[in-house]
């Protein structure tokens, strides 16, 4: 399964976050944080440069809790603050506008420095792939619906500057996805997750990469959401006894593979499996390519 998407309208973005950068002072990249490593885009080292950052592990409701404080931890050794959010909830807030101000502190020290009594609100841009929930902070951090937010990727196309109260005012920005995924289980981790079109994706391969992952990883939960007395060692198997249990039947009762997939990623996607990480630190082929 290849996988790629790459709208038109995401190349200008990129060309704008670029021309944008001398105005901002600090970068939020959002991550999902089911897939903290998988959603970044790994162009945005290249774009932003040496700019401050701050990585927000946005829907870690959803995440397995442990693994999240994995992630923060691995981030913290490369020189990365990273914070647990929940933007759908407002969870975590009021630790994004504390956790910039540690990471600017230099900066403003030196404004201070030279006189500067009452510094300037903090400019920041929000960064980050499709449906990781941009919108759905700034609405959050703003207090009113300001940005448009949808359940499908790609609902924003524009930026546009929001002033939230008088410490902050933020730059939204197009989500952005990279041209070609050079591994294709970072594909796979993004489609599970919904980053990615369902319409772009053979579904059937899909729920095979998500129930070997949850078979390694998660077997208890796999085996108590269809009521499994063991986890069939073969993925075909695993299929039937699902589509035989949920009644995922075609003519003849045959077990319809396709149903079977769509109720697997529904399970998935609506936390029928409990909070889920679909990758750990230690799991990364190259660890050096976060800066």
């Amino acid at each position: 399964m290849t996988i790629q998407w790459f709208p038109g309208h995401m190349a200008k973005a990129r060309r704008e976050v670029t021309e944008k950068l001398k105005l901002i002072d600090i970068i939020y990249e959002l991550v999902d944080a089911r897939i903290p490593y998988s959603s970044r885009n790994p162009m945005i080292d290249e774009i932003i440069q040496h700019k401050p950052r701050l990585v927000l592990l946005n829907k870690a409701d959803m995440a397995d809790k442990a693994r999240t404080n994995e992630w923060i931890a691995y981030f913290a050794k490369k020189g990365i603050k990273a914070i647990a959010i929940n933007s759908q909830a407002g969870i975590g807030m009021k630790e994004i506008v504390k956790a910039s101000h540690e990471v600017l502190k230099e900066k403003f020290d030196r404004l201070r420095a030279k006189g500067v009594v009452n510094p300037r609100a903090i400019r920041a841009m929000i960064v980050g792939i499709p449906n990781v929930g941009k919108s759905t902070l700034i609405n959050r951090l703003a207090k009113k619906n300001i940005a448009k937010t949808g359940n499908t990727p790609g609902v924003t196309k524009a930026q546009q500057w929001i002033k939230v109260g008088k410490e902050l005012e933020l730059l939204d920005t197009p989500g952005i996805l990279w041209p070609k995924f050079e591994d294709q289980e970072v594909g796979k981790r993004l489609a599970v997750t919904g980053a990615i079109k369902d319409t772009l994706l053979n579904m059937q391969d899909l729920v095979v990469f998500s129930i070997t992952f949850l078979s390694e990883h998660y077997p208890e939960r796999l085996k108590e959401r269809y009521k499994l007395d063991s986890v069939p060692e073969n993925v075909v198997e695993m299929f039937d006894q699902i589509g035989e249990l949920r009644g995922a039947l075609g003519s003849g009762g045959v077990v319809n593979y396709d149903k079977v997939s769509e109720l697997v990623i529904r399970d998935i996607r609506t936390e029928q499996f409990g909070a889920l990480t679909f990758e750990r630190p230690g799991d990364l082929k190259d660890n050096s390519n976060i800066q």
